[in-house]
């Protein structure tokens, strides 16, 4: 199994160590809810939280964690004062057991794995059987979400429990466009929230991860979602699904810069294809996902999306970054991006296929594992093509309804399905079956240290210089183009 190792050496802090000794008896399920800045949602968070384990889990020890990333906006006052008033009249049954709460600052790298490893190691030290983690800035979460969590793992014998949410058509377009088609194209299962926020896992499985040397990769920042999904469908673990109706939250920064976004969230999935490859090469099939809860239709947020603005960004990557997509593009992939460059005027009529959107990421996929000299460069560069993406999405979705996008969606997964093969043998350093009948062999080569050494003002400086003359003008479209589309997880 990869990965495995002895356990990373990384101690629990002394405040930590503290609040566990006030926990009599230990806990038999765990909430964590990571935290940085949420004030004005994380108190109904933990209220409903607290709420879920004295309703569903009355006969249960239950410990509600929040670790905190640092926060300076009464986010720790806000959670220590949170607790349920009245709660005997709330419910019928009353609860055997005080639900605990803890809110602790956790150490290292303030992002959000760090966050969950702590949780981790504090379920593990309490003994709990189950751990569910939610989002701090949930405005939807109801106590029926920690039942829908944690049940399958209690009395199902499931080991990972993902969120399957009703979303805006708009909302998740990282995940909708490369991080659900490309999961599922490779692991052969369909979690269609994989990188959603709000999961719910055993102890074997909460223990695997702690079991893991990576916590201080990339994998400790936004990419922690996939990355927890990941190992659950590579490494056998029972999977399922639940429904928990809309996620409503907080509005992310529309200042936030994007390409760190897909930098750390793609990024992520790469290296988990070159840890996971043996495992994802032999999967051929695509199954259904057990799927719990009660589906109904929901009211969502509006989503306002400036198109024009994202087809600008696209433009300035077609004239800045082409010698930096010609690293990572086939040839003949690379000149249907430009060609999509030419006609300007018929911007209502800009369209990106699927099956050109499908090589693209796989392309870039392949890049990095070939050029790992230059992977951030090329995630980076990645940005415009993406935008290009949601555009063509936008355009051609705007007047569907939910179940037609989600058809939309369903076609660009078996789009990825189809070019599996193809994947596979360029990864193995075969030619692309396809391509290589219309004698196309792949024309792509690795740029070594020592090549870098010998010229070091020429590819890193080309790629550097590149980078910096277009991430300022593209960013000034990324911070006001649509900020609704920027939760694009």
């Amino acid at each position: 199994m990869p990965h495995d190792q002895r356990r990373p050496d990384n101690p629990l802090p002394e405040n930590a160590m503290q609040a566990l000794e006030k926990i009599q008896g230990g806990a038999d399920v765990v909430i964590g809810i990571p935290s940085y800045n949420n004030h004005g949602t994380i108190g109904h968070v933990v209220q409903a939280a607290q709420a879920g384990l004295a309703k569903y889990y009355p006969q249960l020890k239950g410990v509600v964690i929040n670790s905190d990333g640092g926060s300076t906006d009464g986010t720790h006052e806000s959670v220590l004062a949170s607790g349920l008033e009245d709660a005997r009249l709330l419910f019928l049954s009353t609860p055997l057991y005080p639900v605990h709460r803890l809110s602790l600052p956790y150490h290292g790298i303030p992002e959000k794995g760090s966050a969950f490893r702590l949780v981790f190691q504090l379920a593990e030290r309490l003994g709990a059987k189950a751990c569910a983690v939610v989002d701090s800035d949930l405005r939807s979460i109801t106590p029926e979400w920690i039942d829908l969590l944690l049940r399958p793992v209690l009395h199902a014998g499931f080991d990972f429990v993902a969120p399957y949410y009703h979303r805006h058509k708009y909302d998740g377009t990282i995940t909708n466009s490369i991080v659900y088609p490309l999961t599922r194209a490779l692991y052969g299962r369909k979690v269609r929230q994989p990188i959603g926020g709000d999961f719910g896992m055993s102890r074997s499985l909460f223990l695997r991860y702690l079991e893991r040397n990576d916590w201080e990769t990339d994998a400790a920042r936004f990419g922690i979602d996939i990355w927890m999904t990941t190992i659950a469908l590579a490494e056998g673990f029972r999977i399922c699904q639940s429904f928990l109706g809309a996620k409503l939250h907080d509005a992310k920064d529309p200042g936030a810069d994007l390409s760190d976004m897909l930098h750390q969230v793609v990024g992520s999935v790469f290296a988990l294809m070159q840890e996971y490859q043996k495992i994802w090469k032999s999967r051929t099939t695509c199954e259904d996902v057990d799927l719990f809860g009660f589906r109904f239709g929901v009211g969502l947020d509006p989503i306002t999306v400036n198109v024009s603005r994202m087809l600008k960004a696209f433009w300035l990557g077609c004239r800045d970054l082409s010698d930096i997509w010609q690293i990572a593009l086939q040839p003949e992939t690379h000149a249907a991006v430009l060609r999509m460059d030419q006609d300007r005027s018929q911007a209502a009529a800009f369209h990106l296929d699927d099956e050109l959107w499908a090589r693209i990421v796989l392309d870039f996929a392949i890049a990095f594992k070939r050029q790992p000299m230059v992977r951030s460069y090329l995630l980076r560069s990645l940005t415009p093509l993406y935008l290009a993406r949601v555009a063509s999405f936008v355009i051609e979705t705007e007047n569907l309804v939910s179940e037609e996008v989600e058809e939309r969606i369903e076609r660009l997964c078996l789009c990825f399905d189809r070019l599996k093969p193809d994947l596979i043998a360029r990864w193995d350093g075969r030619a692309d079956p396809s391509r290589s009948a219309a004698g196309n062999p792949e024309k792509t080569q690795e740029i070594q240290p020592t090549t870098l050494a010998r010229r070091p003002n020429t590819m890193i400086n080309l790629l550097e210089n590149i980078l910096k003359q277009t991430a300022d003008r593209i960013s000034n479209y990324l911070l006001i183009y649509a900020p609704g589309l920027l939760p694009a997880f």
